[in-house]
């Protein structure tokens, strides 16, 4: 069965189809460009970033980008080298994530015997093949992974590790709330928990906020980008269907490109 046959897209529950009890309209601060899950595809990133006329956007615009960067594609280096360059090209204009895949490759880094496991079987291997750090298998173990994590860290540099270490987990322009994977309707921005920001919350998907805010994400593959009850989700799960898509968000209105 192909692997794409195989992925578990999110889809509503059947009351989402109900009329929606969010009725607070977009009001970013300035317009935004919000690109969902990369995991490896430079190529594909680097075609949305044209569709969408980057550096050219309009007056104030500012491009955010989700996270998950890195794993499961074959480029994740070399789509770290093109965000990390955005970012220090155009400081102001350009919001970079922390995703989880970026968090488990940083607690492999500082923990690799007790973390790599994990990161190994959700695409830690393409990442490090991308570096040139290969000789692993999804069952590698003590040594083997503490050789790898200083393989990478050398690879890397203090410099990008630092940067990694450095992205945040929120940002906000006005009503809109850009996270990696989910806020919990049940608590303010300020006071979210990290866990929930990087790997998500079931309730995200069947409450919507009564605070008027809305919630741009990524981390959940959906098959066709959607806004609806104070959440816009963008990941179209590009490693897997070769599309990845931006959200255009401006005062009261959301358009969806993909490349």
């Amino acid at each position: 069965m192909p692997l794409l046959d195989k992925l578990m897209f999110w889809k509503p529950r059947a009351e989402a189809g109900a009329a929606p009890r969010f009725t607070a309209p977009l009001a970013p601060e300035s317009p935004l460009f919000v690109i969902g899950d990369i995991h490896g595809c430079a190529g594909l990133l680097e075609k949305l970033l044209g569709r969408i006329g980057w550096p050219d956007l309009p007056g104030g615009a500012v491009l955010v980008l989700l996270g998950d960067y890195v794993d499961r594609g074959e480029e994740s280096r070399a789509v770290l080298d093109l965000v990390a360059g955005l970012a220090a090209r155009a400081p102001g204009r350009v919001v970079t994530l922390r995703g989880n895949h970026e968090q488990m490759m940083l607690d492999f880094l500082d923990h690799p015997a007790e973390r790599g496991p994990r990161w190994l079987r959700n695409g830690g291997l393409q990442t490090l093949a991308s570096y040139g750090i290969g000789g692993l298998s999804e069952s590698s173990e003590g040594a083997a992974l503490e050789t790898a994590a200083n393989r990478l860290a050398a690879a890397l540099g203090r410099e990008r590790q630092d940067w990694l270490r450095a992205l945040p987990l929120q940002w906000q322009s006005g009503n809109v709330h850009a996270v990696h994977a989910a806020a919990d309707p049940a608590l303010p921005m300020e006071a979210q928990e990290a866990r929930v920001l990087l790997w998500g919350r079931g309730e995200f998907f069947r409450t919507p906020r009564c605070d008027g805010n809305w919630i741009v994400h990524g981390h959940t593959v959906v098959k066709e980008p959607l806004a609806r009850n104070g959440r816009i989700a963008v990941d179209t799960g590009a490693v897997y269907t070769g599309r990845l898509t931006a959200a255009a968000i401006g005062k009261g209105k959301v358009e969806f490109i993909s490349a």
